[in-house]
């Protein structure tokens, strides 16, 4: 976000034979909740007395083996397999390409159908490796319908939700390329957590406002989150929002995830600039539904975003506000220095500026990370999502919001 140049040095990847949808479309079982592909088992005449049994046979091919191919179910028989076949699928989405960064992002370029849209649909999925763990950003909209006036995500128009399939296909492709399944190996030279799950961790803050995809997303982090499948601690998974109140209070009571709030601003009058949808729900209603969220304490904080723009929101008097404004909020503030995109106005904060208003923060007993740009030589860097569902000259496309992504969620 800072206004220096950018280099895309790294070499893509060859993206390997995967296994895709066909053009005459079937649906998938993956993102179906257990009652919901017991359904659809029922209907395909899978006797009821074997619903719950096939459902569960299927749950840890598809969540805890990773299975892409009804053939590999070995535990299943052969005219189970080929009924599984002729009617349903359990394809990875496409990948366009892979891109990896010197520091070890890596990025993918992946290709969803039509489902409704009139063509097909791609988004970006970003994957960085810290110490002692892996984060996954992933995408909930092709597109986005924010406007907000930093972020280049915001210049793609809506083009349609992801469903819970595309939004959990993310993740099992991420572990099918990092080696992060059973009696699979991490491929030699990648770069992911020596020991434990290369993806050990997720955030919903990719493309799109998950909270204006709820269902969707509720679905997909449900099944993420079960314990006798992907099993991620809910504490490892987080949630992104800049702000659809309602759907807050739902976040809280129905996923339990962990909240981040992409704020930037610290009165009304600016954030409705920044953040538009403050219009409609003003800073106010926003940090009430923060404190009523549940189970909040140190272990349980809520992240808030806040990208740093120089002259604009980055004085010291802007981090009094921002002190009074959470106060009572268990809360951490993640400082984001801002990177440019083509046709922005905005500059980032001078270096010492953002130190002295993280010094600020700190000494008022909040931990305040500046966050140190990822992934930036494959254009995968903070507030520049843009997908080639919108193509720009390839020079030009823009990623996702690496620096977000890193250091969310809990080490349990």
């Amino acid at each position: 976000m800072a206004s220096m140049d950018f280099l895309n040095t790294a070499e893509p990847v060859k993206a390997p034979v995967v296994r895709t949808l066909p053009a005459a479309e079937k649906p998938s079982l993956i993102g179906l909740s257990r009652e919901d592909m017991g359904r659809a088992l029922a209907e395909k005449g899978i006797p009821e007395r074997q619903v719950k049994m096939r459902v569960s046979q299927l749950w840890h091919w598809l969540y805890v083996r990773g299975v892409s191919d009804f053939d590999d179910m070995a535990n299943i028989s052969k005219d189970m397999r080929e009924m599984l076949k002729k009617h349903f699928t359990i394809a990875r989405p496409e990948i366009v390409e892979e891109q990896v960064s010197a520091d070890g992002t890596r990025k993918w370029l992946l290709r969803f159908p039509p489902r409704g849209a009139g063509r097909p649909v791609e988004i970006e999925t970003v994957y960085i490796p810290e110490e002692g763990r892996g984060t996954l950003c992933i995408s909930s909209q092709v597109g986005c319908t924010l406007t907000c006036s930093f972020c280049h995500t915001g210049t793609q128009k809506l083009v349609r939700n992801l469903t819970a399939e595309e939004i959990l296909a993310q993740l099992l492709l991420a572990r099918d390329r990092l080696g992060d399944f059973p009696d699979r190996d991490t491929p030699a030279g990648m770069i992911a957590p020596a020991e434990g799950r290369k993806v050990s961790n997720i955030v919903m803050m990719g493309m799109g406002e998950p909270l204006y995809n709820f269902e969707s997303v509720k679905t997909a982090l449900l099944i993420a989150t079960d314990g006798d499948g992907l099993s991620l601690s809910r504490r490892r998974v987080t949630l992104s929002t800049s702000g659809i109140v309602p759907e807050i209070y739902r976040t809280g009571s129905e996923i339990g995830v962990m909240l981040a709030i992409s704020l930037h601003a610290v009165r009304d009058d600016l954030r409705d600039m920044l953040v538009p949808i403050n219009k409609k729900y003003p800073l106010k209603e926003l940090l009430d539904a923060c404190r009523a969220y549940p189970s909040l304490s140190n272990a349980r904080r809520i992240t808030f975003e806040y990208v740093m723009l120089k002259d604009v929101n980055d004085s010291l008097e802007d981090a009094k506000l921002l002190i009074q404004l959470l106060k009572g909020i268990p809360a951490k503030i993640n400082l984001i220095p801002f990177n440019p995109w083509p046709g922005t106005n905005y500059q980032c904060s001078d270096w010492e500026q953002i130190e002295r208003f993280a010094d600020f923060i700190n000494q008022a007993g909040y931990a305040s990370p500046i966050r140190t740009p990822r992934g930036r030589d494959i254009l995968a860097a903070c507030g520049q999502l843009k997908s080639e569902s919108e193509r720009m000259r390839k020079v030009d496309r823009m990623a996702f919001e690496a620096m977000m992504i890193v250091g969310h969620g809990e080490d349990d």
